[in-house]
């Protein structure tokens, strides 16, 4: 190494020098090694380019940076640009998404675990609705683009892709700039915002700002949760590497790779092995790891264990039906269920979630079961992959548990929040997460425009109700909080509609509540479209002006809406546009002088779609409905007018 020293410094090269075009020179190559390949090249020592930067450096300011492209980061995003925000979001990878992207592959499963009518709504509905329509041949390439889109359709978002979260700085406990790595284009990104939030599951920028966070599984004397374990220890659920695989029309031999692990009957008395197109959520290790550190050699170990069940699938003779199906694509990046979770001003627990206890800074829902997994995974096959416990209804989610109890400007949504590992076991699903990733977005907008922090807005009545309030109006549902918006005109309105059924008054669209709800109301207009086209008219005793008309619309909440390579999850969805949904429709502006168009919308799948037009004076507003998607009730939930 020495005399490879002297012989870089010969050619005027200072230590950590890269040497690059014509050739790259690397490694530990000795002086006659080089010599060598220089001669062999035709190339003198003095014909070489030198770069001695190879990364470049880009600095940007903006007012909201989100690490972490998953779910809830992508939806954390879009509510801050929308509402006004100037956002860069850093993803460490090619592909948006997280667990739910085409490289992970796992389904956004949530409250509508519950089977009632809890499917999340606000950004991931329209996110979800979208894909329905333009993916039917369920491409998750598709979905993945479906992402992108959104988030490159905002002038507010940077999106800046492959580009991993190195560092942070903080000062005076809030965080100044962070760098972050895109090797691919060489570029190091130097980020400075008013407001950090960590979306990257794994809580990497928090523990880079020296954030309190816990790890592990807490005892049941910490907070006396009955499902916790008795002695506290640093385990968490595992890592699961996904497979897909077609049926051919003829048989498709395997053979296995030598370090595929061997797997018999016994192996699978808690784990069924049922269809074969996609699995398996149970091909899990790395609980009793460092999840994150440990990373690389847990990767290889799942595949070990994919290939080893695939093997037994296909060669031991217990599932001969497997004759003719093959592997189609394997996971290389395995699903996350756990790691860190940041402390924040308040710690969720076993109590909250099977209480349901209405938080009073509540800004999100969840509603998945308690569903804990042992850390041992496939390497203790002898014990039941999970515990589930069913819950009776939904739990709110406080504003507390999102931002962290000691950085003074960061935030978080995902599976890093502020919870014990046994609520964890229920938050931790994608819905949920990308709930509580609008939630975020449109907090950090709030605190920007207020001059708040995320703690000054979470202990502060007034300011969580006007965000809840902001919320409500971007269709996140709220357990228990209804539309008390003073600047909505509709709620001054008469209204009258051209049919109505028993259940779906046409006032009820002017109750402040958008959805269904489990209390034996529809709160929903219903029109009879079998009487022919059905309209429903907002008048005011005095004209009022207005240019903006917000609709809410039917998208069957009480079905599970999500791609999906299982086969029995898909075929109980409907795939494309919702049948219950209005899909043409006019808005009709009465004036004091005759009547105007102000709105042509044909083929809407959405749930809530906003209209903008110049502003007018209206003695009365028209909705006129011309088709559904295939239901034969015209059903609005929400109608709101502002002039803004």
């Amino acid at each position: 190494m020495a005399k490879r020293r002297d012989f870089m410094k010969a050619l005027g090269l200072g230590s950590g020098t890269f040497l690059m075009s014509p050739i790259t020179l690397f490694g530990n190559s000795t002086e006659d090694e080089i010599q060598k390949f220089i001669a062999n090249n035709g190339k003198d020592p003095k014909d070489f380019t030198i770069d001695k930067d190879v990364y470049h450096k880009k600095e940007y300011k903006t007012d909201i940076l989100i690490a972490g492209g998953g779910m809830a980061g992508i939806c954390a995003a879009l509510a801050a640009a929308r509402n006004g925000s100037k956002v860069i979001l850093m993803q460490d990878r090619s592909r948006l998404g997280g667990n739910a992207s085409c490289e992970i592959r796992m389904h956004i499963s949530g409250a509508s675990q519950l089977k009632q009518v809890w499917r999340e709504t606000g950004i991931l509905e329209e996110l979800v609705l979208t894909e329905a329509v333009t993916n039917p041949q369920r491409s998750y390439e598709m979905w993945d683009y479906v992402l992108y889109d959104k988030l490159v359709s905002e002038e507010n978002i940077t999106l800046l892709l492959d580009t991993a979260l190195y560092d942070a700085e903080v000062v005076d406990g809030q965080i100044k700039k962070v760098w972050g790595l895109c090797s691919p284009t060489e570029e190091i990104s130097i980020i400075t915002a008013d407001f950090f939030a960590d979306c990257t599951g794994d809580a990497t920028l928090a523990a880079k700002a020296g954030a309190e966070y816990m790890r592990g599984r807490e005892a049941k004397s910490l907070w006396g949760e009955s499902l916790a374990v008795d002695v506290a220890d640093q385990k968490t659920m595992g890592n699961s590497l996904l497979f897909m695989s077609k049926k051919y029309d003829k048989k498709m031999p395997f053979t296995p790779p030598k370090w595929a692990r061997k797997y018999t009957t016994k192996d699978f008395i808690h784990r069924n092995i049922q269809t074969y197109e996609y699995g398996y959520w149970w091909l899990e290790l790395g609980g009793e790891i460092d999840i994150v550190r440990d990373g690389q050699q847990n990767r290889h170990d799942l595949m070990s264990v994919l290939f080893g069940v695939w093997d037994y699938i296909k060669n031991s003779g217990n599932h001969p039906d497997s004759e003719n199906w093959a592997l189609s694509w394997v996971g290389m990046i395995p699903g996350k269920r756990e790691s860190r979770r940041v402390v924040g001003d308040y710690i969720m627990k076993q109590e909250d979630v099977q209480g349901a206890k209405l938080f009073e800074d509540r800004v999100a829902y969840g509603g998945w079961p308690l569903d804990d997994h042992p850390p041992g995974g496939m390497d203790t096959t002898g014990e039941v992959p999970y515990v589930s416990i069913p819950l009776k209804g939904p739990y709110s989610i406080p504003f507390k548990t999102l931002y962290s109890k000691n950085i003074g400007n960061l935030l978080m949504a995902g599976r890093n929040i502020s919870v014990s590992h046994v609520a964890l076991s229920s938050t931790r699903v994608m819905a949920t997460c990308a709930t509580l990733g609008q939630a975020i977005g449109t907090g950090m907008f709030y605190c920007k425009h207020k001059n708040l922090l995320p703690s000054q807005l979470g202990n502060d009545k007034t300011h969580m109700g006007n965000l809840q309030q902001i919320l409500l109006r971007q269709d996140q549902a709220l357990l228990g909080v209804a539309n008390t918006d003073t600047n909505d005109l509709a709620k001054s309105a008469t209204v009258k509609a051209s049919s109505e059924t028993e259940d779906g008054k046409a006032a009820n669209i002017l109750d402040g509540i958008n959805r269904e709800i489990n209390d034996g109301k529809s709160h929903k207009w219903c029109g009879d479209m079998n009487k022919g086209k059905q309209w429903i008219e907002l008048s005011w005793k005095k004209p009022v002006k207005i240019n903006t008309v917000q609709l809410t619309f039917d998208t069957g909440l009480e079905r599970f809406l999500r791609l999906s390579g299982q086969d029995w999850v898909n075929d109980q969805q409907v795939r494309g546009p919702q049948p219950e949904t209005i899909a043409d429709y006019t808005i009709e502006a009465i004036l004091s002088d005759g009547k105007k168009i102000v709105v042509e919308n044909e083929f809407n799948f959405l749930r809530r779609v906003e209209h903008r037009f110049d502003t007018l004076e209206v003695k009365a507003i028209k909705l006129n409905i011309q088709k559904t998607h295939g239901d034969p009730l015209a059903k609005v939930f929400e109608v709101r007018c502002y002039q803004e």
